[in-house]
């Protein structure tokens, strides 16, 4: 009965009958991965980085963006002021995980605080650090990695003030060790992940589709809309509000802010209309990105025009060309460089700004390009790239459309894996055209 139930959440979407589990089996799968993550891949991290203790703070409703990535599936928000303490003796080979809270942090991490024995919290946090004399304390502070920057000003100034002075030196930003759990995924993670993406593929291919698009009285904000009522239909969320947008003959190409804030709001889809799409949703704590095109078929034709096939062929070298650049230790900076060289070589005109993807939809690790920063961005496009990443591969390349009398932009996003062997897409990429009325898959490596 268990997985007939699953089975028929999961045939709501159109293409493949993919699982979408119910709330409680999802919060077991949760709580597995954190367990995977805290025993086997913290450590790692912390002897990388070379933190041997890191405490994160955070109150209700205003949690450090990492330790709400660490929250036990049935805890929503942290609890008052929630502290958690990781110490690794990598001579050892331990790590101790403890809450300086009433309560345990879920099954994970345990409380290591009794109110009756020491009425004040600070003073317990003190305690442990002193028991275990730590090399050096990670707090949560960045000037530059907002997601490493989760500790705010009056945890901190408590907690210095609390602090022996002999530890007050050993304070450093942890901001190495958070980028680095949040862009590092396990083997499980991957595994959901092509799930993620295929469910995304299928949402978009169902409203890029004669189901939801009638040419001429469908518009931009209806399917837009209709891509929100499906992913809160199926139970999931979306970390962004969906943007669709038209290319079309004989109209000059917007600016890259087109898409997203100056188009009209009721743009009628027409047949001879390309149309894009970035769609994206939340599910098993991760994240999706992707964007896709899908061309409206006039009287008589029955697929695509050459010249539109041919230009999503060149957003598909800018891709090949990014992606041959990904190697373990090199910045976003170094990757963007030798891409856009390789690209201009090629004859494209490219735009890359791609981001990492994860945890979060604009997640922790090399930023490699901004749409306003072609020359490279300070800071987080040095910061290097590690393997068991994921990336959303997003760029676009101008290309001239002699039929049309103008430029046009083949905008693309595609969630992709860099691991020890490599870098592959997580589900595929779009390598056709969808079209309407459907005539071909659209899905390639």
């Amino acid at each position: 009965m268990k997985q007939l139930f699953f089975l028929l959440l999961g045939l709501s979407l159109s293409s493949q009958a993919q699982l979408i589990l119910p709330e409680r089996e999802r919060a077991k799968v949760v709580d597995e991965i954190l367990k995977e993550r805290f025993e086997t891949l913290l450590p790692e991290l912390m002897d990388r980085t070379g933190i041997d203790m890191w405490v994160l703070i955070s109150r209700e409703y205003n949690e450090d963006p990492v330790l709400k990535n660490m929250l036990p599936a049935t805890w929503l928000n942290a609890r008052r002021r929630t502290i958690i303490l990781f110490y690794r003796d990598s001579k050892k080979n331990t790590i101790d995980k403890l809450a300086v809270a009433r309560y345990n942090f879920g099954e994970n991490i345990q409380s290591a605080w009794d109110k009756d024995k020491q009425p004040n919290q600070w003073q317990r946090l003190m305690e442990l650090i002193e028991e275990r004399n730590p090399k050096t304390i990670g707090l949560n502070y960045s000037e530059h990695f907002n997601i490493a920057d989760g500790l705010d000003h009056t945890d901190f100034k408590e907690f210095m003030t609390y602090l022996p002075k002999k530890f007050q030196n050993k304070v450093v930003s942890a901001q190495p060790l958070a980028t680095a759990w949040i862009e590092t995924r396990t083997e499980r993670e991957m595994a959901l992940y092509s799930h993620l993406v295929n469910i995304t593929h299928d949402i978009i291919a169902e409203a890029f589709s004669e189901k939801v698009i009638t040419p001429g009285i469908t518009t931009t904000t209806d399917v837009e809309w209709w891509m929100r009522d499906k992913v809160t239909q199926l139970g999931l969320e979306t970390w962004f509000h969906p943007s669709v947008d038209i290319q079309r003959s004989q109209e000059v190409m917007g600016d890259h802010l087109y898409a997203f804030s100056n188009r009209p709001q009721e743009n009628i889809i027409l047949p001879g209309d390309l149309v894009h799409c970035d769609f994206g949703i939340t599910y098993l704590r991760l994240n999706t990105d992707c964007q896709e095109l899908v061309y409206i078929l006039k009287p008589f034709e029955t697929e695509a025009p050459e010249y539109l096939t041919q230009a999503l062929a060149k957003g598909n070298l800018l891709q090949d060309l990014l992606t041959s650049n990904f190697k373990s230790g090199d910045s976003g900076n170094t990757i963007l460089k030798n891409t856009l060289e390789q690209a201009k070589a090629e004859g494209l005109q490219p735009s890359v700004y791609t981001h990492p993807l994860g945890s979060y939809g604009h997640s922790s690790g090399p930023t490699i390009g901004m749409w306003d920063a072609q020359e490279g961005v300070p800071v987080n496009g040095d910061y290097p790239l590690y393997p068991n990443t994921v990336y959303a591969i997003e760029l676009n390349t101008t290309v001239h459309i002699e039929a049309w009398q103008r430029d046009i932009r083949i905008m693309l996003e595609e969630a992709g894996f860099f691991g020890k062997d490599g870098f592959r897409y997580v589900s595929g990429r779009q390598t056709k055209l969808l079209t309407i009325p459907r005539t071909q898959n659209h899905l390639g490596e």
